[in-house]
């Protein structure tokens, strides 16, 4: 039965491979549309998926309006799946091999300017603890250029004020220490002096108790709250697009890039394995190399 062996999957990519939480739900949710596909052409065994159910349903996502980077992650997901079931004997072929990737256009990221990030930053009402502490994750979010996931898991021993930077379990659960600037810090240690212990409870759990940033509740803020947060902000301050954690992180990337720092350096600070994904900011260093040119060059 598929549900049996997404189950038994999951498992392996929790306890053998190590994978985080949210790409394991991923997964999980990607597989899932695909037994419902499945339950649809009345195939129940995942011996009895053959190569054209794996393209149908490829097809079906584009029909339902999914861009290209989605389909490829979908197949990405079903070839991890159908690897395993080979591995394990539940499969005598994988339906998935040989099947090309869906050509993927790269979209260069948005990001905000250096005068947006001075006005997001300044918005918070100090006066409150929730503008304190609301204060003190944007400024780490955009100093250290934090995933969400690993801003939430931030614990109180992870900023290191003395060294002037943070601890951070990334993706696989890597760990990484990042640089944080002086501003963050400052507004850290206001937070943690005037504003976080009101939304400590009495009773609440110790494991919450060493969260950097919490609710009003003394819990661990969730995803959804700082998706909240920083929309809540972006449209009082009427900033282009959406804002995001993701886009506070893209403008990290940029501006550092635009003032001189290599793809390298800003590669190990975002915790990217590959530098082939942080050469997504190469527009940015491709515009600086122009104005440098037309600034030295004696016949630009």
């Amino acid at each position: 039965m598929m549900d049996t062996a997404t189950h038994v999957f999951l498992s392996y990519l929790r306890v053998e491979k190590g994978l985080s939480q949210n790409t394991i739900l991923a997964y999980g949710r990607d597989l899932k549309r695909f037994a419902a596909f499945l339950n649809k052409r009345q195939k129940h065994k995942i011996d009895a998926v053959d190569r054209e159910d794996i393209v149908d349903f490829l097809s079906s996502l584009y029909k339902d309006k999914l861009d290209s980077r989605s389909v490829a992650r979908y197949l990405v997901s079903l070839r991890s799946f159908f690897k395993y079931a080979l591995m394990e004997e539940l499969v005598r072929v994988d339906p998935t091999e040989n099947l090309e990737s869906p050509k993927i256009r790269q979209s260069l990221p948005t990001y905000l300017r250096v005068d947006e990030v001075d006005r997001l930053l300044a918005a918070p009402d100090v006066n409150t603890p929730s503008g304190l502490r609301n204060r003190a994750m944007l400024e780490v979010l955009y100093s250290t250029g934090l995933r969400v996931s690993e801003l939430l898991n931030l614990r109180l021993s992870d900023v290191d004020v003395r060294m002037g930077c943070v601890r951070c379990i990334g993706k696989g659960n890597k760990e990484r220490l990042v640089p944080i600037g002086r501003k963050a810090i400052a507004a850290v240690e206001q937070y943690l002096a005037d504003s976080r212990s009101q939304f400590i409870r009495s009773g609440s759990s110790a494991p919450h108790n060493q969260v950097l940033f919490l609710t009003r509740n003394g819990r661990r803020l969730s995803r959804v709250s700082i998706w909240k947060i920083l929309h809540d902000y972006g449209v009082k301050l009427g900033l282009r697009g959406r804002l995001t954690p993701h886009k506070l992180r893209h403008s990290f990337a940029t501006h550092l890039l635009e003032r001189g720092a290599d793809l390298r350096s800003v590669q190990l600070m975002l915790g990217h394995a590959d530098i082939s994904t942080t050469q997504i900011y190469t527009h940015v260093v491709e515009e600086r190399l122009k104005q440098i040119y037309k600034a030295h060059h004696p016949r630009a």
